[in-house]
């Protein structure tokens, strides 16, 4: 996996590769968390689709401390990460959240991540703990693993293409 960040540009504007390659993934990290604004529409064609418009939390930063922390109440957020992913069309990806996480009573949702998929993602993050969670900026939340998958015909060439989610 090295290989294909280093010299094939799977992900970019990690923070420090070998802190986030893992044994079977790569960490993701924390860019942006938001608050969602209004409800969302989904039909079959997704002509008549509705994403909810979101917006950013900002995070409190402590004296003398680089990075600022996301102090979340039960809920449901946005995350957007600080990668970019240019998944190649004879590979695939699935993402689930750190265990650390999961141990804190926070889960992350995510879809699959298809093949030709070139942009910045974000992820659905649920705090279930009655206490709240705090995360810092950049932290390590979610793990993206990749599979190899006979090529896809055409590759994903959907409205999230290239963007920043």
């Amino acid at each position: 996996m090295k290989k294909m960040i280093e010299e094939e540009g799977l992900i970019q504007n990690y923070i420090h590769l070998e802190t986030q390659l893992t044994p079977q993934g790569f960490d993701l990290t924390v860019d942006e968390i938001h608050e969602l604004e209004g409800s969302g529409k989904l039909d079959f064609s997704n002509d008549e689709r509705e994403i909810p418009d979101s917006r950013p939390i900002e995070p409190e930063k402590n004296e003398g401390d680089e990075y600022g922390w996301w102090k979340l109440e039960q809920g449901t957020y946005k995350v957007v990460m600080n990668e970019k992913v240019d998944i190649p069309n004879d590979v695939t990806g699935f993402a689930f959240p750190r265990s650390s996480l999961l141990r804190m009573g926070v889960t992350i949702e995510n879809a699959v991540w298809d093949s030709g998929f070139t942009g910045t993602g974000s992820f659905k993050l649920s705090v279930d703990n009655p206490e709240g969670v705090e995360i810092k900026e950049n932290a390590r939340v979610n793990q993206i693993v990749f599979e190899k998958i006979k090529e896809a015909e055409k590759g994903y060439s959907g409205r999230y293409q290239n963007k920043k989610l």
